[in-house]
């Protein structure tokens, strides 16, 4: 170690000793949690020792630390309200998406209606339908023919539009009815 680099060291560690207690009081009164503010010591001193050779000796540090302290708060806020924003965007999204008050009944049809398809039907209308699967994809996924996809997803949407058609779905005697019943 030079004598720079030792003198470097001296300084930051004479830095660190005289100022974390309150540099982390002032980060606690003013963090989210005190998660973010031990965050926020290890950011602010992070930066004291990168610019140790322009960090001021004594109040001047201190003051300075300070002003670090509070550039790394802004930067975790606005990294905070950025995630916010988007939790809020993905959360609306996801909640049209699935859940919106008019297709909570279709939605609950349909998946009585899946219950009551044999295991095969069941997975082809749903690579189809939930995966978004074309026939030569799911032929690729099952490890069959592309027209014998074809014809066994044509065949598991006719059999499940007969089950939407009846006029009311039961969970009782019906369901997995055709669950042995093997499909083309």
């Amino acid at each position: 170690m030079t004598s720079r680099s030792s003198d470097q060291a001296e300084k930051f560690t004479e830095l660190f000793r005289a100022n974390r207690l309150d540099i982390l009081k002032y980060l606690i009164r003013r963090s989210a949690s005190p998660e973010e503010a031990a965050d926020a010591l290890a950011e602010t001193f992070l930066v004291a020792w990168r610019r140790i050779d322009i960090v001021p000796y004594g109040l001047e540090g201190r003051l300075w630390l300070y002003g670090v302290a509070r550039n790394v708060l802004f930067k975790q806020f606005a990294k905070r309200q950025r995630a916010t924003v988007l939790d809020e965007r993905l959360a609306s999204e996801l909640t049209s998406a699935f859940t919106t008050p008019t297709d909570v009944q279709l939605r609950d049809r349909v998946l009585n209606a899946l219950s009551q398809l044999s295991v095969s039907d069941r997975e082809i209308v749903e690579l189809s339908a939930w995966d978004e699967l074309a026939p030569n994809e799911i032929a690729s996924v099952l490890g069959i023919s592309n027209n014998a996809a074809r014809v066994r997803l044509h065949r598991a949407k006719q059999r499940l539009a007969g089950i939407l058609a009846k006029p009311e779905l039961t969970n009782s005697t019906s369901i997995h009815k055709d669950a042995s019943r093997k499909s083309v």
